[in-house]
């Protein structure tokens, strides 16, 4: 772990932008000089990116269908592209779905066994959130004890069946392509997801106490995708205090309105609005109702999103840069990253005058570093 004082670079705190002395020991971020002064002159110090929400690692992970062998490699990459875009915290997304191949229950085992085996390896803190089909009933029974066996402290539950269509016995549009990309029959996959949309009320009826049991065992519960007010509420009574992605204005309002935290997605950010019609991140955040920015499916998303933010006059920069680091460290109940001050971990990013990534350090070791900056570190 680098003893340093970062010094000569404009640093950003709560408060905004100001010339500060940046100081770390031992990981962590310290009150008194600590060693060897690096003069980050004509740069910007500011506190790592947190990643609440991201699933681009399944490309890492499984590069072609069934060429799932090599993990602990797959996080390798995943860490090298985390580190590249800012990111010092980042929760990786698992689905167990009834889609089968990468968000098989198959799949989500080996992603969630190979994190637990090779987190001390990695600089980055890479954290595993499970994304939960809530239409797969058969796996209630078992599910704490594997959440509790992978580690896992994040669930987030979703139901992405087509209720509408298979209530009228339709089949779903791109049917035959999903069915294939899950190594399944088209015929048998229909019927598999009118089995699945014919048990929903039991479903319904069994995530209240599958809700209170991973509670118990403190794990930290979400909702995606939500569409209608009275659903985030349902959600709320369950015990779950996350909104992920709210589709419509009335399901971000219900969720802040009972007082959970409402994560965007960045992309959505970024792109000026959702490519899938649903509420613009943007206007979310306009409105306030957005606590946290995560990189869903594009891990540079979250930097460009804040800049964007800032550039365009939405928020000012210590308010844009929160929605990435302090307001993801309150989502995740992270009380020692997201801001940088004495006591804290030692997560920083480090942009150039064109707002590029030049370094990254998570809890005081190097994860990331390019170009000229590499000179400022090594000289002395």
């Amino acid at each position: 772990m680098l003893e340093i004082d970062l010094v000569g670079a404009d640093v950003l705190t709560p408060r905004g932008f100001g010339p500060a002395t940046v100081s770390m020991s031992e990981g962590y971020i310290v009150a008194d000089r600590a060693g060897r002064c690096v003069n980050l002159s004509g740069y910007k110090v500011l506190p790592g990116i947190i990643d609440v929400h991201g699933d681009g690692f399944e490309r890492h992970m499984a590069p072609r269908r069934g060429a799932m062998k090599q993990m602990a490699e797959g996080l390798i990459a995943v860490e090298a592209e985390l580190a590249a875009n800012g990111i010092t915290t980042g929760v990786l997304a698992q689905f167990v779905s009834w889609e089968g191949g990468v968000r098989s229950l198959e799949f989500a085992d080996q992603v969630f066994g190979s994190l637990r085996d090779t987190r001390g390896a990695l600089v980055t803190d890479l954290r595993p959130q499970l994304r939960f089909e809530i239409s797969l009933l058969d796996l209630y029974k078992d599910l704490p004890k594997w959440i509790a066996d992978w580690g896992v402290t994040y669930v987030v539950f979703n139901d992405h069946l087509p209720h509408d269509r298979l209530a009228e016995g339709r089949k779903p549009p791109r049917l035959t392509g999903q069915a294939l990309k899950a190594g399944r029959n088209p015929e048998a996959h229909f019927q598999m997801l009118l089995e699945l949309h014919a048990q929903a009320m039991q479903a319904s009826e069994a995530l209240g106490p599958l809700c209170a049991t991973l509670a118990a065992q403190g794990v930290k519960l979400g909702s995606h995708d939500d569409s209608a007010s009275h659903g985030h509420h349902m959600w709320h009574e369950r015990g779950v205090t996350v909104a992920e992605f709210p589709e419509t204005l009335e399901a971000a309002e219900a969720a802040q309105g009972v007082g959970n935290t409402v994560v965007l997605g960045a992309p959505n950010v970024v792109r000026g609005g959702s490519h899938k019609g649903n509420v613009s991140a943007l206007d979310l955040v306009t409105m306030g109702l957005g606590d946290a920015l995560a990189s869903d499916y594009h891990y540079p998303s979250p930097r460009r999103a804040a800049l964007m933010l800032t550039r365009t006059g939405v928020l000012d920069f210590a308010q844009a840069w929160a929605l990435v680091s302090s307001g993801p460290a309150a989502v995740l109940g992270l009380d020692d990253r997201g801001i940088l001050a004495p006591g804290k971990r030692a997560d920083i990013v480090v942009l150039d005058a064109q707002d590029q990534v030049a370094a990254t350090l998570s809890g005081g070791r190097v994860s990331y570093m390019s170009g000229d900056i590499a000179a400022r570190f090594l000289a002395g």
